[in-house]
């Protein structure tokens, strides 16, 4: 295959992380690579309407997927070609691709890897709803697909509705402006599996969880499946509703953490496999050992490295991989507040002692200081509400929620103390 088809194939998929299949497949369908230089790259679309929204809507993500691939600014130029025969549609990742078969296990997900499955397979209905939750780029939304593809495959006469959380909002708003509201709930209501991925997007929005909410009900009492991801799990999403907050949390919650190192390999080399590359084992151990917390960034290296190969008719070796992937690689000593960094520089910030923000004192900057100290900690680490309680002299959870729900209610509310919190967060990141 021409290296260009390949490297549009490799764009495809590193804008696949920021669109939606449908986006993908509507606007760059018929889009093809026609040159290719060393500062520039240009895209025939022979459709003027389809080139004039990608140029208005999705130019960003073609120069961010361009800009991962080759680690620099790239001009895009696109073109049409009237007389031009409509090229052939590139063969985008096809959500085949996404399966249980496919789906690397390891400590870190083997859990909930077992609940989607068995979930998929109707080995029980006790897991309802099915919480997944982690941190983006470890594999919720392959689960979420795969359990689709095996529903699908079973049960091919199920209804099967899945959405992300931003278009199930963006939905309902569609469907208010233009009254129809009606058919908006039978879309959802009469799903006999529901799939939302990234639900945490519908916290803090009134009308959408008060949606989400009777979906939830009559789905639940007509005893249909319903799964959902999330960034965290939901007794740590303050904005959400407490009557939301409980049905969501109701079923089985399983998380995923981020892979071991055997488990980073093994993604490395499953992703090779599939790409059609047989990468050295030393190029595999450099890799998995740099890129310690995202299976997206495994696999993007991987393209990255193919494209090395296709492009640059590079050998695939460890030197080569590491110029390539350079810029990917977490700095090794990159700056990670700790809690007692928070602290320290909150309580400067209020002209007190750490120890008072840790104690019992309840003067008014006190206690400030406190919940703000609480706040950064949960938005600069990945401490839950129980361990950060336990640093402030054994407050329970229920206490941290709600003072992060202050300050979160107080950024939204006090342009003035969102900027203090700029000003802290600052302080935090600058006191190395």
């Amino acid at each position: 295959m021409d290296s260009l088809d390949e490297l549009w194939k490799s764009l495809l998929e590193l804008m696949g992380r920021e669109l939606t299949p449908v986006a993908i497949n509507t606007w760059f369908d018929e889009c093809r690579v026609l040159e290719m230089t060393e500062s520039s790259l240009t895209l025939l679309i022979p459709s003027d309407f389809k080139r004039g929204v990608v140029r208005s809507r999705f130019l960003p993500a073609v120069k961010s997927a361009l800009a991962e691939l080759f680690s620099g600014d790239m001009e895009v130029k696109l073109v049409g070609e009237e007389a031009a025969e409509a090229p052939e549609k590139p063969a985008w990742q096809d959500l085949d691709e996404y399966t249980f078969e496919k789906f690397v296990v390891g400590p870190s997900n083997k859990f909930a890897h077992a609940a989607s499955l068995a979930v998929a397979e109707g080995q029980t209905r006790d897991y309802n709803p099915l919480f997944i939750y982690g941190d983006s780029g470890l594999g919720k939304t392959h689960l979420l697909y795969a359990i689709r593809h095996e529903v699908t495959r079973r049960h091919p006469e199920y209804y099967v509705v899945f959405v992300r959380g931003e278009d199930f909002m963006n939905e309902l708003i569609a469907a208010i402006q233009t009254g129809k509201n009606v058919e908006f709930r039978e879309k959802y209501r009469s799903a006999d599996f529901l799939l939302i991925d990234d639900i945490q997007i519908v916290a803090g929005k009134a009308s959408t969880q008060d949606e989400m909410f009777h979906t939830f009900n009559t789905l639940y009492e007509a005893k249909k499946q319903m799964v959902f991801t999330s960034d965290r799990p939901p007794s740590e999403m303050p904005t959400l509703t407490d009557r939301l907050q409980s049905r969501l949390g109701g079923g089985l919650q399983a998380d995923i953490q981020p892979p071991d190192f055997e488990t980073r390999a093994a993604i490395v080399r499953n992703k090779s496999k599939r790409l059609g590359l047989v990468l050295p084992n030393d190029v595999v151990n450099y890799i998995a050992e740099n890129m310690t917390s995202n299976v997206r960034q495994l696999e993007g290296a991987v393209l990255k490295i193919r494209a090395q190969r296709d492009l640059m008719n590079a050998p695939m070796t460890v030197s080569m991989a590491a110029k390539a992937l350079k810029d990917m690689f977490r700095e090794k000593t990159a700056y990670v507040p700790t809690p007692e960094d928070v602290i320290r520089e909150t309580a400067k910030y209020f002209g007190i002692s750490p120890e008072d923000i840790r104690g019992q004192r309840r003067t008014r900057n006190t206690a400030l200081a406190r919940h703000i100290s609480m706040y950064e900690i949960r938005m600069l680490s990945n401490l839950s509400l129980n361990d950060i309680g336990g640093i402030f002299e054994g407050r329970d959870h229920t206490t941290v929620l709600s003072s992060i729900q202050k300050v979160e209610k107080n950024i939204r509310d006090d342009p003035e103390f969102a900027q203090m919190i700029r000003d802290i967060t600052s302080n935090i990141n600058a006191g190395k």
